[in-house]
């Protein structure tokens, strides 16, 4: 991903600075004013902004919905910390907090889905999220996109097998709890108050074999009309903040 584009992700990479940002192109004729907050931040990054033509903008983006804003990213593909916007593991693992809440994606291959889940995790405060490396959606300008600059403050991991990292959270103590329907547990009766990693399925086939048979515990949502499950991203978001709402009653 070597760029980004969308008003609001742009100043998000701009506010985080978690990714060198070379210069930012704006559409020709964009209203000055909406685009101050913008501006302002690229000041104070010292990264320089360039008029284009919209219909460069377009070719760019292959037409995508821009806003007419468009940052181009530095190649991070030699940092061993950080690369194309993901981060080491390990890094997540040993910088946990002493109730961590964890977002484990079991192959979700749609970038809208994965941009969606990525806004939830950081208004919910997520602590990391760790998706496949083959057969699911990777970070790429949708997923910018669509996540309003979320996957600009959000720790994501990307790691080879799900089971081995189910069982090294098994051994930091931190419990793992899948979602997926047809089970009697409700996601309101399950108690989310101990260190967390939430399992999420991809959209078609849920939660593979090995690794809901290595959760500690499988929730569902319970459904009252006509279909039996929620769209992938909004059961992570119902999930979350249930997990929230618990927390802090547990503390008030």
């Amino acid at each position: 991903m070597n760029h980004i584009y969308g008003l609001s992700p742009v100043l998000e990479a701009l506010k985080a600075r978690r990714r060198p940002i070379q210069k930012i192109l704006i559409a020709a004729g964009a209203n000055p004013s909406r685009l101050k907050d913008l501006a302002e931040a690229a000041e104070r990054a010292g990264v320089k902004i360039e008029t284009r033509d919209r219909r460069a903008l377009d070719e760019l983006t292959r037409n995508a919905n821009h806003q007419g804003v468009v940052a181009i990213t530095a190649d991070t593909r030699t940092s061993p910390k950080r690369s194309a916007g993901y981060v080491e593991a390990d890094s997540i693992l040993n910088s946990l907090s002493e109730c961590p809440l964890l977002v484990l994606l079991d192959g979700i291959e749609d970038p809208h889905n994965l941009g969606a889940i990525l806004r939830t995790c950081e208004g919910a405060g997520v602590d990391g999220v760790f998706i496949p490396e083959h057969r699911a959606a990777g970070l790429n300008e949708t997923v910018a996109k669509t996540s309003a600059g979320a996957v600009e403050h959000v720790q994501i991991a990307r790691v080879t097998n799900l089971v081995r990292l189910i069982e090294e959270l098994k051994e930091r103590n931190i419990w793992v709890v899948g979602v997926e329907g047809g089970t009697e547990t409700s996601y309101t009766q399950f108690n989310f108050n101990a260190p967390l990693a939430l399992v999420m399925g991809s959209e078609g086939k849920g939660i593979r074999r090995l690794v809901r048979e290595n959760c500690d515990a499988i929730v569902s949502i319970p459904m009252h009309g006509q279909l039996n499950s929620l769209n992938v991203s909004v059961a992570t978001g119902v999930v979350l903040f249930e997990i929230l709402r618990q927390r802090q009653t547990k503390l008030s």
